[in-house]
């Protein structure tokens, strides 16, 4: 489990901070608003860091999906020594 769970995470992560840079190449953090209007007031560094957690927990549930797609009916339908209770 630990060994998919990093398998996951860890291009997850590379691939948040390429996205992170990419779109902060275009975007400046002190132009960014709210969605009425209204500037919103963070640092640069709480807006990287914010944006950069979003973009590494959507890459993330996207490689999960992904490896949950890609395994076999069998692995998912074992009996792992778990039974319905009696």
């Amino acid at each position: 489990m630990k060994q998919r769970a990093l398998t996951i995470l860890w291009p997850a992560f590379l691939m948040a901070g390429v996205l992170e840079m990419l779109v902060f190449v275009v975007v400046d953090p002190a132009d960014l608003h709210w969605f009425g209007g209204e500037a919103l007031n963070w640092s640069a560094q709480a807006v990287y860091t914010v944006t950069f957690l979003i973009f590494w927990g959507v890459i993330a549930v996207a490689g999960a999906l992904m490896a949950l797609l890609d395994t076999r009916p069998e692995e998912i339908n074992a009996d792992r020594g778990r039974h319905w209770p009696r």
